[in-house]
């Protein structure tokens, strides 16, 4: 099971692997500013009113017709043996909720057009909720951040360029994440009482992370521009798989068991789109 980066920018429904067809496509209003996700190669096509929408279709043994969108535009995933003219109808079903999503969509490319990190000397960004001041030369003539003063000294020469300092910081947070994340996973995991089979980081774009049927976890290192809560609320979240891979009322339960306060920590990190976190 995977955690999205957050419910708008990674969307998922269901319908009845068999659906009524023939519902009269609606006619709800979607932004122009930006284009929608650039339909892949192996993309089908259907016209829904005037509109002509784009999905990628996989079948699996699935008992539903389960619906993403993301970067890579609508993804449908379907029973074999649904045909493609069910299929079709649950497009037409469930246009409304596509829509919205794809509107989002729109709504998150406009935002990353928005300033970012200047990555020069004096650039700030996020570590652990709060911000950080990135300095090109060391004192100690080596990588280092000082917690009191909150500046990490990147040792780096002054003539350093844009992409030497973001790969500088880059490794840097990588390292901390690695160090990190596998502690918070240890601390609840043991609350839980259940054991992953393994840990590693991950860049996804549109994950926070993800637990596999064998334990295999996998936590994105841009969680350590977060306050510490809600890196907890991920960890907990994805070792809760363990006990229930889905998202039902007994997975919510079994994340409350060990993690109390994570309505709040959830909210807050739907409210971290991260189109605003520093692009490397």
């Amino acid at each position: 099971m995977e955690l999205p980066l957050s419910d708008a920018l990674t969307g998922e429904d269901r319908v009845p692997g068999m659906v009524p067809g023939g519902l009269a496509p609606a006619q709800p209003n979607s932004p122009t500013a930006q284009p929608w996700p650039q339909p892949q190669p192996n993309a089908r096509r259907l016209l829904v009113g005037e509109r002509a929408v784009h999905y990628t279709l996989k079948r699996s043994s699935r008992r539903t017709i389960g619906f993403t969108v993301d970067d890579r535009g609508l993804s449908i995933t379907a029973p074999r043996w649904v045909t493609l003219a069910d299929i079709e109808s649950a497009i037409l079903e469930k246009q409304r909720w596509i829509f919205n999503k794809l509107g989002e969509w729109q709504h998150r490319e406009a935002r990353r057009v928005l300033p970012t990190v200047q990555w020069r000397e004096g650039a700030s960004l996020p570590f652990l909720g709060k911000p950080i001041t990135l300095q090109l030369e060391s004192p100690a003539g080596m990588l280092l951040f000082d917690a009191e003063t909150r500046v990490l000294h990147l040792a780096l020469p002054g003539h350093a360029d844009e992409q030497q300092i973001k790969d500088r910081v880059q490794g840097w947070l990588q390292h901390q994440a690695r160090r990190l994340l596998a502690q918070r996973l240890e601390i609840y995991a043991e609350k839980l009482g259940v054991r992953h089979s393994a840990f590693a980081l991950t860049s996804a774009a549109t994950r926070w992370g993800s637990c596999t049927a064998d334990g295999k976890i996998r936590l994105n290192w841009r969680l350590m521009h977060f306050p510490l809560s809600m890196i907890d609320y991920v960890a907990a979240h994805e070792l809760a798989h363990l006990k229930e891979m889905n998202h039902s009322p007994r997975f919510w339960d079994t994340v409350a068991s060990i993690f109390p306060e994570f309505r709040d920590a959830r909210a807050q990190l739907r409210a971290h789109p991260p189109e605003l976190l520093p692009t490397f």
